[in-house]
């Protein structure tokens, strides 16, 4: 078989690109384009073609089901749930298989990354009162997130690229619950197999601290006083934060002049006499700071409480969670400004299940971390939202109002009617909704572009012509032929197996959705190869593309979990295999029934 130079060429790409996925050193959506401009000036892919992935059915469909997400998390309706979930009781299996199936139920409908994502701080909250790891219940919410996602067409970015590619060489493209027979039957079976045993195989490291709370607040709120003659009279609260900044931890909670209280005071505040400074700090650190500053103790101090009894007005304290995508990555609370840009105190900060004793100012944080903050209570939600931080549980969750929850629902609800229906294309159904959750106010303007991963749509949109060029050098057609040698000795079934063992084996060290752009053409070629419908390959490469089980690299739930659950590299396969056996098990007889080769 003679192998042309384009072939070499496109080959080289390809080898060169997983390598470079696998290595994680640059992000996907970077890698995605350097592979697409070499096949642009190499000439692979014609000029005009170059950047056709930006305007894809596949690439809009996307990003239409991201922003549809947030405004149904927006709406309160994942919050009322998980507000139920967390009386499910303490009993270990009984929290795995809870939060493992709603999770599943809600990654069909919404995008998995988000539905676990607003899972996950339930998930921290009931192991901490239950005084257990959290790996306990991340791993298994994680895996219930991809398995859930092969529930329907907007369930996983997989799922709608092999949509598209089915439309290219068929009367139609899957429709929304085309997929529904074996996503169901494979969410079934692997919820059923980690409630039962899967929970047992991962392991449990840490341990909580003894105390059921994970900040237990020990500093005390204390009243100074700006005394006659002191040198900070005049001068702005930055001066005085300045002075004690490299040895102590105070935050400087409230100032009280004749008789008013100014909660959460600007560094620029400027200090008069007789100001009271309602500070946090402990007992040593107050010390020092009376020594540096000169202020004097007032009449009283009292320990400091939470939201109900914190004596700060409309002040309060809520536990959130750092997400990946979150602003604080890699900065400090000094970098970011928290309290003149978002009105925020941090308080404390928790890593791993573990409270950090280092000074607050000084920690970088990373994905997974919890920190403790305080902040008016009608700006805290949208500061967590500028940051990218979701509130835990056990401090309040943020219930929507029911009629956001009836409009929203009714809005996807139509979406999803006009598509199952066949009167308006799934691209377009989906972006209508998102303009009407828009102009509804289900989710503001600013929120839009926010909800939407654009690494994501960049990556689709750069491997989507790759692809293509795969196809067109005749690239798809040497590997299908390969695969068909194999066949020559194998029934069509045992094609259909090794098929998604290879796209599963793939999906777990590059992007799903890369995954599926690329096997999506070989299994087209390969069906057509064996005289068999292309329906049944390309489900198996929507399943195969959507469970990657076996590292924290393959998905973005895998990641997600992987520093709050203290996971390492080599935890996942030990869930993650007998897993991954399941669903082979389990998809093949399925696909073969619903979908007759």
């Amino acid at each position: 078989m003679n192998i042309t130079t384009d072939q070499i060429l496109i080959f080289g790409v390809l080898v060169v690109t997983l390598v470079l996925f696998a290595w994680n050193k640059w992000r996907y959506d970077v890698v995605a384009i350097m592979a697409l401009l070499f096949v642009a000036l190499t000439g692979l892919v014609p000029p005009q073609e170059v950047f056709s992935g930006l305007g894809h059915p596949a690439v809009v469909t996307v990003g239409a089901v991201l922003v549809i997400s947030r405004g149904l998390l927006n709406s309160g309706l994942v919050d009322t749930l998980a507000g139920y979930l967390i009386r499910v009781g303490d009993r270990p299996w009984i929290q795995v298989t809870s939060l493992t199936a709603i999770v599943a139920l809600f990654s069909g409908l919404i995008n998995n990354v988000g539905a676990l994502a607003l899972f996950m701080p339930v998930a921290v909250w009931m192991s901490r009162q239950s005084g257990r790891s959290p790996s306990l219940l991340l791993m298994p919410i994680a895996f219930g997130s991809l398995l859930g996602g092969t529930l329907t067409l907007i369930g996983t970015p997989p799922n709608i690229i092999i949509a598209s590619y089915r439309g290219q060489y068929s009367t139609s493209p899957f429709g929304m619950f085309d997929f529904l027979p074996v996503g169901l039957a494979i969410t079934l079976g692997g919820v059923l197999l980690i409630s039962i045993i899967g929970w047992r195989l991962i392991p449990q490291r840490k341990k909580h601290e003894s105390s059921p709370e994970l900040f237990e607040i020990r500093d005390y709120l204390t009243e100074l006083i700006v005394p006659k003659g002191c040198k900070f009279t005049g001068r702005i609260l930055h001066d005085l934060y300045a002075v004690i900044e490299d040895e102590v931890e105070v935050l400087v909670l409230g100032l009280i002049r004749c008789g008013q209280l100014k909660e959460l005071p600007s560094v620029y505040e400027v200090l008069r006499e007789d100001d009271i400074l309602l500070v946090e700090a402990d007992s040593n650190d107050l010390r020092i700071m009376i020594d540096r500053t000169g202020l004097r103790l007032a009449h009283r101090t009292g320990k400091v409480k939470d939201k109900e009894g914190s004596g700060l007005g409309n002040l309060h304290l809520a536990e959130v969670i750092v997400t990946p995508g979150s602003s604080l990555i890699g900065r400090t609370a000094t970098a970011l400004d928290l309290r003149n840009r978002y009105g925020m105190n941090l308080l404390a900060a928790a890593r791993q299940g573990v409270r950090l004793r280092e000074r607050l100012r000084r920690i970088r944080f990373v994905a997974g971390d919890i920190l403790l903050v305080q902040a008016h209570e009608d700006a805290l939600q949208p500061a967590l939202n500028e940051l990218g931080c979701l509130p835990l549980a056990s401090r309040g969750l943020s219930f929507g109002k029911p009629r956001k929850i009836i409009l929203a629902g009714s809005i996807f609800v139509t979406a999803i009617m006009l598509i199952v229906f066949n009167l308006i294309p799934p691209a377009i159904a989906l972006v209508g909704a998102s303009l009407v959750m828009l102009l509804t106010g289900v989710i503001a303007p600013a929120e839009v572009y926010k909800s939407i991963d654009m690494s994501v749509i960049v990556l689709l949109a750069a491997l989507l012509p790759v692809g293509q060029a795969l196809e067109t050098t005749g690239g798809s057609d040497l590997i299908a032929n390969t695969f068909l040698e194999i066949a020559r000795t194998a029934t069509p079934q045992t094609m259909l197996a090794i098929l998604i063992i290879a796209v599963m084996l793939l999906s777990n060290v590059i992007n799903n959705a890369a995954a599926a752009v690329l096997a999506a053409p070989i299994a087209i070629k390969l069906a057509t190869g064996l005289q068999v419908s292309v329906d049944p390959f390309l489900m198996a490469v929507a399943i195969g593309a959507s469970c990657a089980f076996l590292t924290p690299i393959g998905h973005q739930s895998n990641t997600l979990v992987m520093v709050p659950g203290g996971y390492k590299f080599g935890d996942y396969w030990r869930l993650g295999l007998p897993l991954s056996i399941l669903v082979v098990a389990i998809s093949i007889p399925v696909i073969v029934w619903f979908w007759p080769l």
